[in-house]
């Protein structure tokens, strides 16, 4: 059954397309949370929410390349990747912030996530418009809320002001909006992930594998504030998923980014990839093969495709003792280390060693690391799509309870959290990272930021933290950042097509 529903919820195909003109009534017939498959593809409520999931789990910009770029290459943790000629227009904008306004990685995330609001906006109006105010109705409007919420927030860390879109649109030319204030694309945030939270149920228990929870709509909802510095509400709301219950630290760091670590204690919100043991069912993502070790077939190393390398930045990062480096990081030339998550094989040298090896990177991002023996056995030698990209888990909430905690006066409770993250990163070992204890305000700032950066390394929070911080100009100016690049420009062919109601971002 868990397999089943994982399914179900993980590769659902969406919906038609979000200018449809036909009348409600030729599909959007209200169908109960235990419809089958068939029923689902006729076209029900419950099937548009499903193929929410499918959008996050499938598109480009939201578990590959367009959001890799985004949201990991730009900080300091993580570098393109691949050989230097793979990919090569990916390396000025987003390693050296010289973005392009006119370039497939943007315009696809772009429009990914507009996919993803307007889809919300159809299922919400079609849950209106049928007047479905019974339990399962509700979920259904509070999972799509929920979605809207969570587009909304990358698209107001990436690009500032977007348009606002909270109606379901019917033609083209609706779809043409002006940019509103950011404070306004949070009001919506706000309300959407206040109802979600209100809405979802604390868990499904084993019916639906993966599906949002109220724990994940608060979550969201803290990291929203977080952003804003709104401390206190950061605090109330990841202080209600602490004391929930239905979450806990997953004994072992590397053990969350396992396949027998999917769904996880730990785990709040991640997408649901299957694909069977033969391969013949692959119903994936590109999430694992666009991160994977890449060489030729003859090697044993062409695991995906090579991108989103760790750089020596974060290698140096970790204190000595760490269990998450060797967690985080696949090393070239050396042991994958099967006592932190590998599989017992040696990886070549890279071609910066003496002597020199195959690999293109000295670092790869072991938290997608696929085990080779199912490469082999289910033939699918150069990609990965089984591997689940988590996208929000316990230790954020934890580490955002301290951090709002020591920004409100108690740096007490804001130590005592913070020691949870360091006590499980030691793997059971003493005299290793030492317990930080509250001095100062400045100091466990300090503390927290560091934990933050190896904690979440590779997960795609770290450009975004070094803005909200301030840090972004000092920390990422070597490397070409400026002040203008907080924001990207918004995609030009989204300008172009406006005629003049969409205005690009200043500065570009």
């Amino acid at each position: 059954m868990r397999k089943y529903i994982k399914l179900i919820i993980g590769v659902l195909i969406g919906l038609p397309g979000i200018f449809m003109a036909s009348s409600c009534e030729d599909f959007l017939d209200k169908k109960p949370l235990t419809a089958t498959l068939d029923d689902l593809n006729q076209g029900g409520v419950t099937g548009q929410i499903f193929g929410l999931y499918s959008l996050v789990k499938d598109t480009w910009g939201f578990s590959s390349l367009s959001w890799i770029a985004l949201h990991s290459m730009r900080g300091d943790e993580a570098e393109k990747g691949s050989d230097q000629t793979d990919g090569a227009d990916y390396t000025a904008p987003y390693d050296n912030y010289q973005y392009i306004k006119n370039h497939f990685s943007i315009n696809s995330y772009w429009s990914d996530h507009y996919d993803l609001i307007n889809r919300a906006n159809t299922a919400i109006q079609t849950a209106d418009s049928l007047k479905l105010n019974d339990a399962a109705g509700i979920i259904n409007v509070a999972e799509a809320r929920f979605f809207r919420a969570f587009s909304y927030f990358d698209l107001v860390r990436t690009f500032g002001e977007v348009p606002k879109i909270d109606f379901r649109i019917y033609s083209a030319a609706q779809a043409i909006q002006p940019k509103v204030a950011v404070d306004e694309i949070y009001k919506l945030i706000d309300e959407d992930l206040t109802f979600a939270g209100a809405n979802l149920p604390a868990t499904w228990g084993s019916q639906y594998v993966g599906r949002l929870t109220s724990g994940a709509a608060k979550t969201l909802h803290a990291k929203a504030h977080l952003f804003r510095k709104n401390w206190p509400q950061a605090l109330a709301l990841s202080q209600e998923v602490v004391n929930s219950g239905v979450y806990s630290l997953f004994p072992n760091y590397y053990g969350i980014f396992k396949e027998s670590g999917e769904n996880c204690s730990e785990s709040i919100y991640e997408t649901q990839c299957y694909v069977s043991v033969d391969g013949v069912v692959n119903k994936g993502s590109q999430w694992g093969t666009c991160q994977g070790v890449r060489q030729s077939d003859a090697s044993g190393w062409n695991l995906g495709w090579g991108w989103n390398t760790p750089t020596e930045t974060l290698a140096k990062a970790y204190e000595p003792g760490d269990t998450r480096k060797d967690g985080t990081l696949l090393i070239a030339g050396q042991s994958d280390d099967p006592a932190t998550g590998g599989y017992g094989k040696i990886l070549p040298r890279s071609v910066f060693d003496n002597p020199p090896g195959i690999l293109f990177r000295k670092y790869y991002n072991k938290k997608v690391y696929s085990d080779p023996a199912r490469h082999a056995a289910t033939n699918i030698l150069h990609e990965a799509p089984w591997v689940n990209k988590r996208i929000l888990r316990y230790a954020d909430v934890i580490l955002m309870v301290a951090e709002s905690a020591n920004e409100t006066g108690n740096g007490a409770l804001a130590a005592t959290m913070l020691e949870q993250i360091r006590k499980r990163a030691r793997g059971g070992a003493t005299g290793v990272l030492p317990e930080v204890k509250f001095v100062s305000q400045a100091q466990m700032r300090a503390a927290l930021k560091h934990e933050r950066m190896v904690e979440f390394g590779m997960d795609g929070e770290r450009f975004f933290d070094l803005v909200r911080w301030g840090d972004a100009l000092s920390v990422l100016g070597p490397l070409g950042y400026q002040p203008r690049s907080r924001y990207h420009p918004i995609p030009q062919p989204e300008i172009d097509k406006a005629k003049g109601v969409l205005i690009q971002n200043p500065d570009y």
